[in-house]
């Protein structure tokens, strides 16, 4: 059972699919994958989709259960079957308790939630396994004590009843790891091109996802108003920004400065439309591509001594806004959120430092009416 990669007849969009033993696709799996598609989600989403599902039609054939069928027992022995290793799970070997386990709860929950998402997408044709799965509970500070129900017309009723899933795993929150500026400009000046070097430049000057850099086209940087602008749009080397508005980034002038430095020093008198191209390796003047780039990480985590990700430079900027008093609201706008729960609930990681800076900042320390 594997997990495929396809391209849509006639056109270039990508999606993925789930194909059996039998190298034929998984048709429920297949089908909610192609609405997924359908409703213009990412071929990001949908891949991590099929990967999560993979692994519960695994877990289902080891145990010949019915994907319609399953109940709360199945699911909760799905759990359990998760947090084993891989040659853990056929059962030919094993476990001690001291073990650790293989999947987080992070990472637990988050397939749980695929498969209660494919269920609720199932619903419509009558399989009735995703009210297993999702329960109501009455809205209001006494919800964690009550009892689960589904209330009489509870789409008009006062006080919404929220939806939660029966089983889920309690995770702690992780604190997304941030780069010192030391760090920072360690990795810089480990670049050897200007072109690398404007990549970890822009991913730091404006937080943009590297997908959304890899994407930028050079109608997109404007140099006299120092901005970067980011478009939802399709690209040929399947890098893409994540769906959502356009949006407009302030940038540095010390980032413009490089940018035209890049385009003369480097860049020349190439014919393309986008900002990062592969320039010191074949296919010469085609986009850069995400393998080029995780390639160039490899290099530079070696010769910098540095374990870090380019993700981690969204995570800086962020960090870095708010410890500057940038706002959560401004925050989420500069990084493209839909919502401001994501930006907090992500963000949200003041640490001890950063609460003394805050009350030194307003005072609170110096200047007091009461000695103590």
């Amino acid at each position: 059972m594997r997990v495929q990669r396809v391209l849509t007849s006639g056109s270039t969009t990508e999606s993925w699919t789930l194909l059996g033993d039998d190298l034929r696709p998984v048709d429920p799996v297949e089908s909610f994958l192609a609405y997924l598609s359908a409703i213009e989600r990412s071929p990001n989403t949908v891949k991590a989709y099929a990967h999560d599902l993979k692994d519960w039609w695994v877990y289902l054939d080891g145990r010949s259960l019915d994907w319609k069928a399953v109940d709360l027992e199945a699911v909760a022995a799905f759990v359990a079957w998760l947090r084993l290793s891989p040659v853990a799970r056929s059962g030919g070997v094993a476990v001690l308790p001291t073990v650790e386990h293989h999947c987080t709860a992070s990472s637990v929950n988050r397939k749980l939630a695929a498969v209660s998402t494919f269920y609720e997408f199932h619903a419509r044709s009558g399989i009735e396994v995703a009210d297993l799965l999702v329960t109501m509970r009455p809205a209001g500070r006494h919800r964690a004590s009550a009892t689960s129900y589904k209330p009489f017309l509870q789409h008009i009723a006062s006080g919404r009843p929220e939806r939660t899933r029966t089983i889920k795993l309690k995770s702690g929150r992780r604190r997304p790891r941030v780069l010192t500026a030391a760090q920072a400009q360690k990795i810089l000046d480990g670049c050897e091109h200007l072109r690398d070097r404007l990549l970890f430049a822009l991913l730091l000057d404006t937080g943009v996802r590297i997908g959304e850099a890899l994407g930028l086209r050079h109608d997109d940087i404007a140099i006299a108003e120092k901005q970067v602008i980011v478009v939802p749009r399709q690209n040929d080397h399947r890098a893409r920004a994540k769906a959502g508005r356009t949006r407009t980034i302030p940038a540095s002038a010390e980032l413009m400065r490089l940018y035209s430095d890049y385009l003369h020093r480097e860049y020349g008198a190439l014919d393309s439309d986008y900002v990062f191209v592969n320039l010191f390796a074949e296919p010469h003047g085609r986009p850069w591509a995400y393998p080029a780039v995780y390639d160039l990480v490899r290099r530079l985590r070696k010769t910098t001594g540095i374990e870090f990700e380019p993700h981690q430079y969204r995570h800086t900027y962020a960090t870095w806004l708010l410890r500057r008093g940038a706002g959560m609201e401004n925050v989420k706008e500069l990084l493209g959120h839909a919502s401001a729960s994501t930006t907090i609930d992500t963000y949200g990681h003041l640490t001890v430092e950063d609460a003394r800076r805050a009350l030194e900042d307003a005072g609170w320390f110096t200047g007091r009416e009461v000695r103590l």
